[in-house]
């Protein structure tokens, strides 16, 4: 496993116990605001983690696929996620 899927494990493994905490913050009805918060925390680390996945990605696959000349398909996979990305709707 390279650095940057270590790094998006790190950020994933932390979201999920974020989220557990936000279960149990609605769970206890907390104060939603407090709550609200919380769920902005996960949805960041939850994109950071995503962009070091589409590092890893650009860093190797793309890469390896500009060498092998076949790397317009990945540049157009890459431009179609960080579109969505960048959509918060």
């Amino acid at each position: 496993m390279n650095d940057e899927r270590k790094k998006a494990m790190q950020m994933l493994k932390t979201a999920r116990g974020q989220i557990d905490s936000v279960v149990t913050m609605i769970e206890d009805d907390r104060y939603c605001i407090d709550i609200a918060n919380q769920i902005l925390a996960v949805n960041g680390l939850l994109k950071r983690a995503n962009l070091e996945i589409l590092k890893q990605h650009i860093n190797h696959c793309v890469k390896e696929a500009f060498e092998e000349n076949s790397g317009e398909d990945k540049v157009d996979e890459v431009i179609k996620v960080m579109g969505r990305l960048i959509d918060t709707k």
